[in-house]
């Protein structure tokens, strides 16, 4: 049998604190999701300010991203060759990055509410308490 690593409730909240932090640091009022290795929301937090629509899709962004293994930007160019994806549950556009812990995708990141290479910013500041 494979043992894959998980996260724990512990490293979600490291990385939750993280992602509000970088965008607390920079004034972006966003909103941020972290789901498991299948797309399952774990936490969510929306900043003040934050608009409405971004509680839909930074929860999209992290759930493409985990299942494709793969930050959400690079999608947008899978999604060119492969038409027939954009029908899996998911946000394909810039903003989310997947969790890889010991060579294994345990999750993902997604950001919604700035520009989508501050979004995936945000996202970013939460994978590296991984590292």
């Amino acid at each position: 049998m494979r043992m894959q690593p998980v996260l724990t409730s512990s490293d979600v909240q490291k990385m939750m604190e993280a992602c509000r932090a970088e965008a607390q640091k920079n004034n972006w009022a966003v909103s941020i999701a972290i789901v498991d290795a299948a797309g399952v929301l774990l936490q969510f937090e929306r900043l003040d300010g934050a608009r409405a629509s971004t509680a839909e899709v930074a929860p999209g962004k992290a759930r493409a991203s985990a299942m494709m293994q793969r930050p959400s930007g690079m999608l947008a160019d899978i999604l060119k060759d492969y038409p027939s994806l954009g029908k899996l549950d998911g946000i394909w556009v810039q903003g989310a990055v997947p969790l890889i812990h010991d060579g294994h995708c345990v999750g993902a990141i997604g950001v919604s509410g700035v520009k989508a290479a501050e979004d995936e910013q945000v996202a970013k500041a939460g994978a590296a308490v991984l590292s």
